[in-house]
């Protein structure tokens, strides 16, 4: 069963950075592609990043293209997100998502973290 760890939120200001990781076990990690999810307040979620299985390749919702950075380490099963140039508009709830494919940018048979919050304000 795959289980996934997300760490590294936290309360930033406008501009700033963060790091989210995630911790996965459970599961082959180097054999499916990754992404990253994020749900704003009283809203559904979206596909933020995604990066194939062996990390060669990468996608960006247009809202963090050039802001974010999505990587992974296979050797240590982990996922990364780095964040920069933050905006208030990015303060949301962010997933780490395991998925069995992706397609047309969606998670397809996704395998969810617990979520971790970001918090960008002044």
């Amino acid at each position: 069963q795959a289980q996934l760890r997300e760490s590294g939120g936290g309360l930033v200001q406008p501009g700033g950075s963060l790091r989210l990781s995630c911790a996965a076990s459970g599961f082959v990690f180097s054999a499916f592609p990754m992404t990253w999810y994020r749900q704003f307040p009283g809203q559904g979620r979206e596909m933020v990043a995604g990066v194939t299985s062996g990390g060669g390749t990468t996608t960006y919702a247009d809202s963090v293209k050039g802001r974010f950075t999505i990587s992974r380490d296979n050797a240590n099963n982990t996922l990364y997100l780095q964040m920069n140039q933050l905006k208030v508009d990015d303060t949301a709830v962010y997933y780490c998502v395991a998925c069995q494919r992706i397609s047309n940018s969606n998670c397809l048979f996704p395998s969810w973290g617990q979520g971790t919050q970001v918090t960008v304000s002044s």
